[in-house]
């Protein structure tokens, strides 16, 4: 299989967007533009929202926060940042992070290889309204948990 090899160039407001539960993602970079090697996703979190904890088996996710506050737990350290902060979560790892202000906050992720963009893809809803969230209900929760095993992702139990 050849590569395809070619530059990829975006503007500030471009990029495919998508609700993830109560973030806004733009899809800055993708595997399909990388050929696997990467996929890079800016992403707007509402306030005191983030994803359960959990685990990638196959990527590694390094976040670049742009804007806000966040925590980040990652392993067994919990840590708290700001912009310009850098935090790496390599794959096998238990990690989540929340918004900590009170406006939303903005991070890049870039996940290695590509692939979990898929899982944005597929669990993401279209934008009609970029300031407002729709809800996060009991059938997406569901959803996420059905279609995680897909992309190598699993949720630890509260307890663990």
């Amino acid at each position: 299989m050849e590569l395809q090899r070619r530059p990829v160039y975006l503007s500030g407001g471009e990029g495919r967007s998508l609700w993830m539960l109560d973030s806004l993602i733009t899809f800055k970079l993708t595997g399909e533009e990388t050929d696997g090697a990467l996929a890079l996703v800016d992403s707007w979190v509402m306030p005191h929202s983030g994803p359960p904890l959990h685990i990638h088996e196959r990527e590694d996710e390094t976040f670049y926060v742009i804007e806000g506050e966040f925590e980040f737990l990652a392993g067994e350290a919990t840590i708290r940042v700001g912009a310009g902060s850098v935090v790496y979560g390599p794959r096998g790892i238990p990690h989540t992070y929340r918004n900590t202000g009170d406006g939303a906050g903005r991070f890049l992720t870039l996940i290695t290889p590509a692939g979990f963009e898929g899982f944005f893809r597929e669990l993401g809803e279209p934008v009609s309204d970029p300031s407002e969230p729709p809800p996060v209900t009991s059938g997406k929760i569901k959803k996420m948990l059905t279609i995680s095993p897909r992309y190598g992702i699993t949720f630890p139990p509260p307890d663990a």
